[in-house]
């Protein structure tokens, strides 16, 4: 488990006590006692996995993770309550929650929750990674290019394409040589998924 570990709780002995049964299995814990502190701090701090404790003086657990939700921030969450509230829990996985737990935490329970967000967390900086790519190298096409592009998505031949922007077949295919060479692919598949990749949200 490389990535960061954030655990945001306002109880010091639970903080305490997490940090020291997470770190016998070599999992290196960042406690927060105040979630406005960690939401503060959330914009210079490492993609990871996130604890949250639901009932909180300030800022509920809760509106915490909704608060990430609203400025982008998907980190995968474990929600923490010493409550068995149900409709806490809906929100809770509404919210992109890996998992919720009730405290006392098990031990064994927390472990595989973490390993759980770990590998969410590295499935998604993973397609975080390759939609980077795919925009980089759309980038690198020129105006007429990325229109060119967007009618071989569109499943038009190359004379089709002519006909349509009042070109020669022969400028198409230079333009398509010239978008095979750029995105590294000359399969009319491949080019139609960077194109749809490119169009995504992010």
């Amino acid at each position: 488990m490389t990535r960061p570990v954030y655990l945001v709780d306002d109880d010091e002995a639970v903080r305490h006590a997490l940090a020291l049964l997470l770190s016998t299995v070599d999992i290196k814990v960042t406690g927060f006692a105040d979630p406005q502190v960690f939401l503060a701090q959330v914009p210079k701090l490492a993609p990871g996995c996130l604890i949250l404790d639901i009932r909180m003086p300030a800022i509920s657990g809760l509106k915490v993770q909704e608060r990430l939700v609203e400025h982008g921030i998907d980190w995968p969450t474990i929600v923490m309550s010493g409550h068995g509230d149900i409709e806490a829990c809906r929100r809770a996985f509404r919210n992109g929650a890996v998992d919720f737990l009730s405290k006392p935490v098990d031990e064994q329970d927390l472990i595989d929750a973490i390993q759980k967000g770990q590998e969410a967390l590295e499935r998604m900086l993973s397609r975080r990674a390759e939609k980077a790519e795919t925009l980089a190298l759309l980038a690198a096409l020129t105006p007429r290019e990325s229109e060119v592009l967007g009618r071989i998505a569109g499943g038009f031949t190359s004379r089709q394409i002519a006909e349509g922007l009042g070109l020669s077949p022969r400028t198409v295919e230079s333009h398509r040589a010239a978008i095979g060479a750029k995105l590294g692919t000359t399969s009319q598949a491949e080019m139609t998924r960077l194109w749809l990749e490119g169009r995504e949200a992010p």
